[in-house]
């Protein structure tokens, strides 16, 4: 009985002490799993004294978090970041991975001397991104950049890892029995993808229908979800597919589906997927022994610089350069390659095996995670801001709950914060159709009868449909300020997307090949992208360049124009060397009149 006690008072203060830390996190702009990581350090054998040395129970409470985060990332992506980005994702997804691996492997075996297929088994274990890092930086760590960038980002984090699981296996096959059969390798990539694919797919389906179909107590529903999610994992593994792709699929295929109860079930996923996370890293970092890593720490050092600088960006520039992304789009993909708790979870399996090399991939794994969380993950921000790839915030609703009416599905609880210079404080009449349900001013809660007119600082809430609430958006948004941001990304000029491109050469004086005069801004985009495109694509058309500045139900409804070349076209290399031949010209001028 005390024994129990003493385990449960131990799990829950590392918990309790994970969440409270995170608020120093949240403030000091540290990578929150990295807090998580270093809770669990802090108690392990070399800290508190807290041992843990079972790699196989720590596998396996790993494995289960990571199918909850899968589940619930793609549970949370709109088939429309899909859309965008479904090709360089599942390219990086697949095709990169295995490129990081085969460009990491020299520096292990160079930096470690480890044999050849070693050093391949460590490039295989760091090879995918963390999608809890990822997502978590992305979405919760306000970054906001363009959409075709970050769903890449998102996608390629939440597919990847079946890629890399499947590659270290083989891997630990070889190091094993010195031989592959390259058939039966062929073989099983075929069968965990497809596998993987199409019971995720099924299992997601098969989800919607019981949430939609069966009746339960409302709270029941987040924990049939779960069930059935761990259900659909564990099955995919048992028949040689991949859980964790059938669990990030099934995800996506229930998220996108018409649910009732969704509210509940995202509530209660948000919630266990922050609790997965905590155990994982916590139970992660308390198998570890820092007292280990001193005499590899400069080896593995370099091979985290090796991987963060050269394999990922060269694998990242390899894959992207059939979709036609920008110098500094691929720039940023490639540094934003962070290696998280897959990495370490996978490199528990030479352990597990007892490979004689076991001990020192596992640590030198362990570092390189460290050392990409704190570098890069605490300069996702700035290299975004660097490489001028920050999208300008639109101001939206503060709050968007759909809301569970009896034979009115889509509606949603929508509030907004009026901000100084909003149209609905300037004259311009609410429609019919948005009458405020409640106003929050000055601390008291009114009707939309007793507050009167609407102000600045007001906090007004609506019911409305999906669609309505873009028109609402028009209504509560803040003047667009005259950011040179906003110009630098988006142009100086906005066009409607049915002008021409002769319109635009004739009003301009700009040169326009005489085929494409005839052509609108919206056709140059759609043949362009194949009509997957998204906010901030940009195309450049001799001295100009065009920019998608609004997209509504997959129509371009404004585009923007630069009359030269936007820092976020032109890649950072580029600009410093325009500043230098600047520079060198106003020296060369100065030269001129003084000789003079």
């Amino acid at each position: 009985m005390d024994v129990m006690s003493t385990v449960i008072l131990v799990a829950a203060a590392l918990v309790a002490i994970s969440v409270f830390t995170s608020i120093i996190a949240f403030r000091a702009g540290v990578p929150i799993l990295l807090v998580f990581l270093g809770v669990g350090l802090a108690a392990g054998v070399d800290g508190l004294g807290i041992y843990h040395d079972n790699e196989e129970l720590t596998f396996f409470v790993g494995s289960i978090a990571l199918a909850v985060i899968l589940f619930d990332s793609g549970f949370q992506t709109r088939l429309q970041s899909f859309r965008v980005a479904a090709g360089p994702a599942l390219v990086l997804a697949t095709v990169g991975v295995g490129l990081t691996a085969a460009l990491v492997a020299p520096a292990a075996a160079l930096a470690l001397g480890l044999s050849w297929p070693e050093a391949l088994l460590l490039g295989a274990v760091v090879g995918s991104t963390d999608a809890a890092a990822v997502f978590f930086l992305l979405r919760v760590g306000g970054i906001t950049i363009r959409e075709r960038v970050r769903s890449t980002l998102e996608i390629e984090s939440g597919s990847n890892d079946p890629m890399a699981i499947f590659l270290t296996m083989a891997l630990l096959t070889l190091v094993r029995v010195e031989t592959m059969d390259w058939a039966s390798f062929a073989l099983d990539f075929v069968q965990q993808f497809g596998l993987g694919l199409l019971l995720g797919i099924l299992g997601g389906l098969a989800i919607a229908l019981v949430v939609n179909r069966v009746t339960l107590d409302p709270s029941l529903y987040a924990i049939v979800v779960l069930a059935l999610a761990l259900v659909v994992f564990a099955v995919a593994n048992l028949v040689g597919g991949s859980g964790f792709l059938a669990a990030y699929i099934a995800g996506l295929t229930a998220g996108n589906a018409r649910l009732r109860i969704r509210v509940g079930i995202v509530r209660f996923q948000n919630a266990l997927t922050w609790l997965s996370q905590m155990v994982m890293f916590v139970t992660l970092g308390l198998y570890a022994n820092p007292s280990q890593f001193a005499g590899i720490a400069l080896p593995s050092l370099f091979i985290a610089v090796v991987l963060m600088l050269f394999a990922r960006p060269v694998a990242v520039w390899l894959c992207l350069r059939p979709f036609g992304f920008t110098g500094n789009e691929t720039a940023f993909v490639g540094w934003v390659g962070l290696r998280g708790a897959v990495s370490i979870l996978l490199a528990l399996l030479p352990m597990i095996d007892l490979l004689p090399a076991g001990p020192v991939i596992f640590n030198a794994v362990f570092l390189i995670v460290l050392a990409s969380l704190i570098v890069q993950g605490s300069s996702i921000g700035v290299a975004a801001r660097w490489l001028g790839l920050r999208v300008p915030r639109k101001r939206g609703p503060v709050e968007r709950v759909e809301l569970e009416l009896p034979r009115l599905p889509g509606y949603e609880l929508v509030s907004y914060l009026i901000p100084e210079g909003a149209p609905v404080t300037c004259g311009q009449r609410l429609p019919r159709w948005a009458r405020p349900a409640l106003v929050h001013r000055d601390g008291a809660v009114l009707s939309a009868a007793a507050a009167g007119p609407l102000k600045a600082g007001d906090h007004v809430y609506f019911i409305a449909t999906p669609r309505k609430v873009r028109l609402l958006d028009k209504l509560f948004s803040a003047p667009a300020p005259p950011a040179e941001d906003d110009r630098e990304f988006f142009g100086d000029f906005v066009l409607k997307p049915s002008t021409t491109l002769g319109a635009v050469a004739d009003m301009y004086g700009a040169a326009m090949p005489i085929e494409q005069r005839d052509m609108t801004l919206a056709g140059v985009f759609a043949r362009r992208y194949h009509a997957n495109f998204a906010v901030g694509d940009r195309i450049a058309l001799g001295e100009l360049e065009f920019i998608i500045r609004d997209v509504e139900d997959d129509v371009i409804t404004s585009v923007g124009m630069a009359v030269e070349p936007t820092q976020v076209s032109r890649s950072r290399m580029q600009q410093v060397i325009g500043r230098i031949r600047a520079v060198a010209a106003r020296l060369r001028a100065n030269r001129v009149l003084r000789g003079k």
